[in-house]
């Protein structure tokens, strides 16, 4: 009897007909995202930025069908944190959950591995509020024209504290310092709650601080709250004036809150997790904590975001070389 021969092409053409229907069930089990996100949020867990970064996770799981956990990963004003994502594999796994000290460091020069530009890819911004012009209850004052008229008196030694060099607050007193002519020293400390607790005391006198940081002291009346940062009034504090509103022209400072990946990052990706956060941003749960926190939600694509990290970059950098700050 004679064999039957299948030359090798035909067998692989054979196989080529099959493989589809092996490799959909495979490729349809590893569809984005197909297990645990994790989200390094780049401070101490407890803090405002924290508080928010756990309703964003909890409302983002609900949307992408997956948990999403928040890792807690301080120190460097955000730097250590920043850096892991940075150095993370670029799957939409591994993402970070940045605020304005992100872009304020990498423009004073604080030393990070990473490149603000070049090592994300930015996903989404959710959420951006003013900071809050505060000062120690010592020192009576009431108004932005108050605090200019103590600096110009020849013996007030005047200091603003900050959360450390580069940080956002540090940054924002720097550009009022250099559009009002005033001078303040600069006070850094390491983080927010320290340079509270020497406000409070009386040992630091001004302090341009993020809402969730100073709320409940100013609520409490245990500072006086001079003005607010952002180009329109907080709804917390209605009757509460701008610095712009006060005298100083074109002064609109805003943190902000957003979401990053590693650089490379499939841009399928990308666009799932910027949908995924644009919704979660306009529910109940993180639309109300940012309104706690005196901000406001928002939504974009991940070019708008980018464009404003870059604006903002430049920005804060020509503050720095204004200033002639020289920082280690």
């Amino acid at each position: 009897m004679r064999k039957s021969h299948v030359s090798p092409q035909r067998l692989l053409a054979g196989l080529a007909l099959l493989l589809p229907a092996f490799c959909a069930p495979a490729m349809a089990a590893d569809a984005y995202p197909s297990r645990p996100i994790t989200l390094v949020v780049p401070f101490a867990a407890g803090g405002g930025t924290d508080s928010i970064a756990r309703d964003m996770a909890r409302t983002l799981a609900d949307k992408l069908g997956q948990s999403v956990v928040v890792e807690n990963r301080g120190g460097g004003g955000g730097s250590i944190g920043a850096s892991a994502v940075a150095n993370a594999k670029p799957d939409g796994y591994t993402l970070l959950f940045a605020t304005s000290t992100f872009v304020t460091n990498a423009a004073a020069g604080i030393s990070t591995t990473y490149d603000v530009r070049k090592s994300f890819a930015p996903v989404a911004m959710l959420g951006r509020g003013p900071l809050f012009v505060v000062t120690a209850k010592d020192l009576k004052l009431h108004s932005i024209a108050d605090l200019r008229k103590l600096a110009a008196t020849p013996d007030a030694n005047l200091n603003f504290c900050s959360a450390g060099n580069g940080s956002i607050n540090h940054l924002a007193g720097e550009l009022f310092k250099q559009k009002t002519q005033t001078a303040m020293t600069h006070v850094p400390y390491k983080g927010s709650g320290p340079a509270t607790v020497d406000l409070l005391a009386g040992r630091v006198q001004v302090f341009f601080a993020t809402v969730p940081t100073i709320l409940s002291q100013v609520r409490d009346q245990r500072v006086d709250l001079l003005a607010v940062t952002g180009k329109t009034r907080s709804p917390l504090f209605p009757d509460t004036p701008t610095v712009a509103e006060a005298g100083v022209a074109d002064f609109d400072i805003t943190t902000w809150w957003g979401v990053l990946a590693p650089a490379g990052t499939p841009a399928e990706v990308v666009t799932t997790l910027n949908q995924a956060i644009n919704a979660a941003a306009s529910d109940t749960l993180v639309r109300d904590r940012l309104k706690h926190e005196g901000a406001q939600a928002i939504s974009g694509s991940p070019d708008d975001f980018g464009q404003a990290l870059s604006a903002e970059l430049e920005m804060w950098r020509g503050v720095v070389q204004k200033s002639g700050m020289a920082l280690d």
